[in-house]
């Protein structure tokens, strides 16, 4: 049996995508403390919008390693989306391991230029491929700012 390139991209994205869960109690329970805004009734959300997020990613790794299975174009743009997914990935470690929302408002808006790079390539190879990093670029800027906005609320405090 042949392992697909869909099985290989979808693994390799959930192994990557399971890091966000090295964390320890103490900072999940400091992150729980603090104080968050009014208008941040989607927080329940968050887990789908993720996996929503990564699945696209995996299928838009796809349709451009599809594109040129093999060559050294579609292995360098497979190491990019990895990069991108790692620097997506790291949010939730950097920030609760420091305790410290700027480190996450940067990681996060790092993400989304790494994103946003990924995506301008991508387009030039399949629409497609490029459409599917959308809810990336959309969520992103969103995470980010909603860090943002945690830390500045929480100020004195972090």
């Amino acid at each position: 049996m042949q392992i697909k390139s869909w099985m290989v991209i979808g693994i390799v994205t959930f192994i990557v995508a399971f890091g966000a869960n090295f964390l320890r109690p103490k900072d999940i329970k400091w992150f729980i403390r603090l104080r968050r805004p009014n208008w941040l009734t989607f927080e329940p959300l968050i887990p789908l919008i993720w996996t929503i997020v990564f699945i696209c990613g995996a299928w838009s790794a796809y349709i451009t390693w599809e594109n040129d299975p093999g060559s050294t174009k579609a292995w360098l743009l497979m190491a990019f989306y990895l990069l991108v997914e790692i620097v997506i990935v790291l949010y939730s470690p950097a920030t609760l391991w420091t305790h410290n929302l700027k480190v996450g408002t940067f990681v996060g808006g790092l993400g989304f230029v790494l994103g946003l790079i990924l995506t301008l390539i991508v387009w030039q190879i399949s629409g497609w491929a490029a459409l599917l990093l959308l809810p990336y670029l959309l969520w992103s800027p969103i995470g980010t700012y909603t860090t943002w906005a945690i830390d500045q609320l929480n100020s004195q405090t972090t």
